[in-house]
């Protein structure tokens, strides 16, 4: 498989939400691609629809009108249990406030979705090991969230993200909830595993701390695609 192939691609995208009877058009025809490797920042202000386009591509939510293709398949084709498995093998995510199950030990929590892609016992014992070395935890596999810090559980959600190797992590607002410095941790972190491990990686964020470690960024605004730049075209001018 060409390491140039899209993992993403999306092709005039259309939702709309009804509050009462006014109509809310969250994404306007968006339409871009999104290569197998890349690290990308879907950036914009609050109400740009960037939330509502991170969760189209999950899978989370479903469009009005448009195609997503995840790894060359169309999620609008694919039935409820054929979307779910997409999401549990294609697709890891990382949420602002962590989502760990607070009565399971962080080795356990990355053990979850393992279980339900039917991966045994000792693989699931073996990976989720590994995966809490390699977020620097391997000493704080049997504690739970509780026990652990913000940044300390933002890892384990990491490496339950990368539990069954998926062709995507998406990370929404990763760094909302963490201090300065706990928050750089996680964005260098984020890009170690990219260049590590050739996960694609997409975030919808505010923190502009991203751009210095996105390849692309897109910016969008009032439901469009308002830009797409290259890390390095981003002036200071162009943020907002």
């Amino acid at each position: 498989m060409s390491l140039t192939e899209n993992v993403v691609e999306i092709s005039d995208v259309y939702k709309t939400y009804y509050l009462g009877k006014v109509e809310v058009h969250a994404l306007q025809g968006i339409s871009f691609k999104i290569k197998r490797e890349e690290y990308i920042s879907i950036m914009g202000p609050s109400g740009s629809g960037k939330s509502t386009l991170f969760n189209a591509i999950g899978g989370l939510d479903i469009v009005d009108s448009g195609q997503i293709f995840i790894d060359q398949v169309d999620i609008a084709e694919l039935d409820a249990y054929e979307l779910a498995w997409l999401r549990n093998r294609k697709i890891g995510y990382i949420f602002q406030t962590f989502n760990l199950l607070l009565a399971f030990t962080a080795q356990e929590n990355i053990e979850t979705p393992m279980i339900f892609a039917g991966i045994p016992r000792e693989e699931r014992r073996k990976r989720s090991k590994e995966l809490l070395m390699t977020v620097g935890l391997g000493d704080r596999m049997k504690n739970k969230p509780g026990q652990l810090s913000g940044g300390q559980q933002q890892r384990v959600a990491i490496a339950r993200a990368l539990a069954n190797d998926p062709a995507i992590v998406l990370a929404d607002e990763p760094t909302a909830n963490l201090d300065l410095a706990t928050g750089l941790e996680i964005i260098e972190l984020l890009r170690k595993l990219n260049n590590e491990r050739g996960t694609t990686i997409i975030t919808a964020t505010h923190d502009l701390k991203m751009i210095s470690i996105s390849d692309r960024i897109i910016w969008i605004r009032d439901g469009y695609v308002d830009r797409i730049e290259d890390r390095a075209d981003v002036q200071v001018s162009s943020i907002g």
